[in-house]
């Protein structure tokens, strides 16, 4: 099992910037990609950005460009930044890692984040 803390939510205005970060603990040897995933009122959850452990890094459409994913393998951590927010990434931001030998799924308990003025 894997147990996954973020921190770093809250209320900002648009065009400004929020860092997301996210510590897993317990079997973090077998952790293979990490990632964030955002779900909005209504809305489906939607992957915004993973990395695997070997640094590759992979996007949604909409965040390119102005969010980017890092990753501290000695620290077991997963950071988001996020730049020139828009109201429209007003989300629940859930922290991800997945299981390199089962693909099991595992969550955090996720993080709000509005943007609004």
């Amino acid at each position: 099992q894997v147990q996954l803390v973020e921190s770093g939510g809250g209320l900002v205005q648009p065009g400004g910037s929020l860092r997301l970060s996210c510590t897993a603990s317990g079997i973090i040897f077998r952790i293979g990609s990490m990632g964030w995933y955002r779900q909005a009122p209504g809305k489906e959850r939607e992957l915004v950005a993973t990395i695997t452990s070997g640094g590759v890094t992979n996007y949604a459409y909409s965040v390119k460009g102005r969010f980017t994913i890092s990753r501290d393998n000695a620290q077991n951590t997963v950071n988001l930044l996020m730049n020139s927010l828009k109201p429209e990434d007003t989300a629940i931001y859930y922290c991800n890692s997945r299981d390199s030998y089962s693909n099991i799924d595992y969550w955090g308990q996720g993080t709000q984040v509005t943007v609004s003025s």
